[in-house]
């Protein structure tokens, strides 16, 4: 049976945690450095630059607070860039707006797997929100029924992760090409951009992976006893 510290889970989860860490870790040790390295635009200009050339001069951008919560709103049609990479001239600005940016030229080429992505945020966010509720209730219950639809509701949030990957790696790959072609930075540039958005691409991994531990972990906790263990109502 299912206990809320089962160790169990986190040998599950283990692999996926240590992947996180080591991400975070990537990450924030590209981004020093490449925050170092000048650039001929700020986050913002570089976005702007970009979106422009993509025919997405309606795109705004704005300023939204917080560190790295820089993100592509595709219901309001704006770019929030965080304060350090909307006004910085540095390569780590220049690249996490141009990724953002990246996300806005999916959202205009009405991209298939982005499309897919955004609409399976709303069923992501029930369905974590929902999930452990109805696998802890159908348990006190007895309810294989109620232990099953859990199941199924943290399923999304799976699904969610896993079209997630491909969209944020086509993005980083949208905003490496653009910012070379633009002449936003050269060669030697491109390596701490590349650095950069490599290591925030880890960090989307290593959540997938987490996701879909838990699931298993999930499916082979609450599998283990047989239906007539449960009342099925």
């Amino acid at each position: 049976m299912y206990m809320p510290f089962d160790p169990i889970y986190f040998v599950f989860l283990a692999p996926a945690l240590l992947l996180a860490m080591w991400a975070q870790f990537r990450v924030k040790s590209a981004y020093a450095v490449a925050q170092q390295i000048p650039a001929s635009l700020s986050g913002a200009a570089a976005a702007r630059l970009l979106l422009n050339h993509a025919g997405l001069n309606d795109i705004s951008i704005e300023v939204t607070p917080g560190e790295l919560s820089d993100h592509y709103d595709p219901g309001q049609k704006v770019l929030r860039l965080s304060p350090a990479v909307y006004h910085n001239q540095s390569i780590a600005a220049v690249g996490i707006a141009a990724h953002e940016a990246g996300h806005a030229m999916q959202d205009a080429e009405s991209y298939a797997l982005m499309m897919l992505r955004n609409a399976a945020v709303p069923l992501a966010n029930f369905g974590g929100g929902i999930s452990s509720l109805l696998l802890m209730v159908g348990l006190l219950a007895r309810s294989h029924t109620m232990i099953t639809i859990g199941i199924v509701a943290f399923s999304c949030v799976v699904f969610f992760q896993v079209v997630n990957l491909p969209v944020e790696f086509d993005a980083s790959n949208r905003a490496k090409r653009h910012l070379v072609e633009l002449g936003v930075i050269d060669r030697d540039g491109l390596e701490y951009v590349r650095g950069v958005l490599n290591a925030a691409a880890w960090t989307y991994v290593a959540g997938t992976l987490q996701s879909i531990m838990t699931l298993l972990y999930y499916v082979m906790r609450f599998s283990g006893g047989s239906r007539s263990d449960y009342d099925e109502g």
